[in-house]
C-alpha cells in the first residue's frame, strides 16, 4: 500500500517515479497500487479509479466507480479480484496476429531475422524498402512467403534493360469490334510487388515504378487510375555487378522508405538452410501455407495502433536532431563537416518517425524509446545522405556517418 506522492520502486529493471497526486476522488488515506509490465513504461492502477502510465506520468479514468479504502484482509483483496474480473482492461491490440506473421515467415526464411524485421516494419509503416545483398540470400523467398502470410497478391517483376514503362503500368488495348480501347492493367496494380534488380532497367521505367510508389496511382494517357490500398514494392540491388546498371539518383532514392543490407548468414543458419532445403525437396513443396492469413482489415488496424504510440517530446527532439544534424554536421565536429555534401530532407524525420514506431510496437511496446530511434536510423538515412568526394576517397560510408552523429548527440 503507497499513499499519494509516496515514490514507489518497480521490481528489478524498473524506474522510481514520483507520484503526482491524483485528481477526483480517491478513498481513503491510502491508495492500492496494481503493477502490470513493471519497468520503464509500466501501467498501473492508481486506486480504483485511475490508471497511470510511468513512461507520461499521466492518469487516465478507467471508468470504474472509485470506492473507499479497504482494509488489507483476506475479503478485501476476494472482492477486489472481483471486481477486476468484471472489469479487465481490454485490449484492441493487434501485436499476437502480426506476431503469428513473423513467427511463420521466419519459420521459412533463416538467417535474415533483419530483412524480415525490416519487411514487417514496412508494412506497418506504409511504405517501401530497398534492399541492397548478393545473390542467393533469400530476398525473392522473403516476399513470397510475406505475401502467402497475407491476403493480398503477389508479382514479381524482373527488371531488363529492354523493359518499357507499359510493362509495369499497363497499356490501352484497341478493341475492333466496337472500336474503343480497354485498359489492360500491368503488374504494378497487385499488393505486394517484388521489382528484382532495379538498376538494370532505363531511368524512365524505373520513373514510372518510383511514380507509383509515391502517388499510389498510375496515369496512362488521359485516365488516372488508383492503385491498392495495400501496395508494398520491395526493390533490390545487388552490389557486386555493376556492369550495365542505371543507379538510382538520390531524388528517387529518396522515395523508398528503407535501405536494407543484408548479408551472407552465419555458419548455423546455413546448416539450418540446407536441412529446410532438403526436408521441402522430400515434400515435393517449396512453401508450406501459413495456418491463416493476415486479413488486410487487421493490417490496416494495426497500422493506426502504430500511430497512437506515444512519443516523448524529448524523443522527438532527438529523432529531429539526428536528421538535422546530417544537414548540419558541423555542429558535432569539423570531421564531419568535411563528409557531407548534402542532408537527409523532411521525409527522412517522417519516415524515421513511422519506422521507430512500428520497431516499438513489434518489441511489444505502447511508447516510443531512444534504441527504437537509434536502431532504424541507419537504415532509413543511408540512402538519404550524399557524402563528399573527400569522404568517398577516404572510404567514409554512410553507415560511418550516422553511427557517429548517433555517438556524438546526447541521448536524453
Amino acid at each position: 500500500m503507497v499513499r499519494q506522492g509516496q515514490r514507489l520502486q518497480t521490481r528489478p529493471g524498473g524506474v522510481a517515479h514520483q507520484f503526482p497526486r491524483a485528481q477526483g476522488p480517491v478513498g481513503g488515506g491510502g491508495v492500492g497500487v496494481q503493477i502490470i509490465n513493471p519497468g520503464h513504461g509500466a501501467i498501473v492502477t492508481y486506486g480504483h479509479g485511475y490508471r497511470l502510465n510511468l513512461l507520461t506520468l499521466t492518469i487516465r479514468n478507467c471508468n470504474r466507480q472509485a470506492r473507499s479504502h479497504r482494509p488489507e484482509s483476506a475479503q478485501g483483496r476476494q472482492d477486489l479480484d472481483a471486481e477486476n474480473q468484471l472489469n479487465p482492461i481490454k485490449s484492441t491490440t493487434h501485436q499476437d496476429e502480426i506476431r503469428r506473421l513473423q513467427e511463420y515467415v521466419s519459420g521459412q526464411i533463416i538467417g535474415q531475422e533483419t530483412l524480415i524485421n525490416r519487411l514487417l516494419i514496412a508494412l506497418l509503416a506504409d511504405g517501401h524498402l530497398l534492399v541492397e545483398g548478393a545473390p542467393g540470400l533469400a530476398k525473392t523467398r522473403a516476399i513470397k512467403v510475406l505475401a502467402d502470410g497475407i491476403e493480398g497478391d503477389f508479382h514479381r517483376i524482373q527488371f531488363t534493360p529492354d523493359l518499357l514503362p507499359a510493362d509495369l503500368t499497363g497499356t490501352e488495348i484497341f478493341r475492333p469490334q466496337d472500336g474503343s480501347f480497354k485498359f489492360q492493367q500491368g503488374p504494378l496494380f497487385h499488393n505486394l510487388i517484388l521489382a528484382d534488380e532495379i538498376n538494370r532497367a532505363p531511368a524512365k521505367v524505373q520513373s514510372a515504378l518510383l511514380e507509383a510508389m509515391a502517388e499510389r496511382q498510375i496515369t496512362v494517357g488521359s485516365e488516372t487510375y488508383p492503385l491498392p490500398r495495400l501496395f508494398l514494392v520491395m526493390a533490390t540491388q545487388n552490389p557486386i555487378e555493376q556492369e550495365g546498371t542505371y543507379p538510382l539518383p538520390e531524388a528517387q532514392l529518396d522515395r523508398f522508405l528503407l535501405h536494407v543490407r543484408i548479408d551472407y548468414p552465419d555458419g548455423a543458419a546455413e546448416k539450418a538452410i540446407l536441412q529446410l532445403a532438403r526436408r521441402e525437396a522430400r515434400q515435393g513443396a517449396a512453401i508450406p501455407p501459413p495456418p491463416a492469413r493476415l486479413s488486410q482489415r487487421v493490417l490496416f488496424e494495426a497500422r493506426d495502433e502504430v500511430l497512437d504510440l506515444h512519443l516523448a517530446e524529448n524523443l522527438e527532439e532527438y529523432l529531429l536532431q539526428i536528421v538535422l544534424a546530417t544537414r548540419a554536421p558541423e555542429r558535432y565536429g569539423d570531421d564531419l563537416a568535411r563528409w557531407v555534401d548534402y542532408g537527409a530532407s523532411p521525409r527522412a524525420s517522417i519516415t524515421l518517425d513511422r519506422c521507430a514506431r512500428a520497431h516499438a510496437w513489434l518489441a511489444g511496446r505502447d511508447y516510443v524509446a531512444p534504441e527504437d530511434i537509434q536502431t532504424m536510423a541507419h537504415d532509413v538515412l543511408r540512402h538519404r545522405v550524399l557524402l563528399s568526394y573527400e569522404a568517398e576517397a577516404e572510404g567514409i560510408t554512410p553507415d560511418r556517418l550516422i553511427g557517429e552523429l548517433i555517438d556524438r548527440i546526447a541521448v536524453p
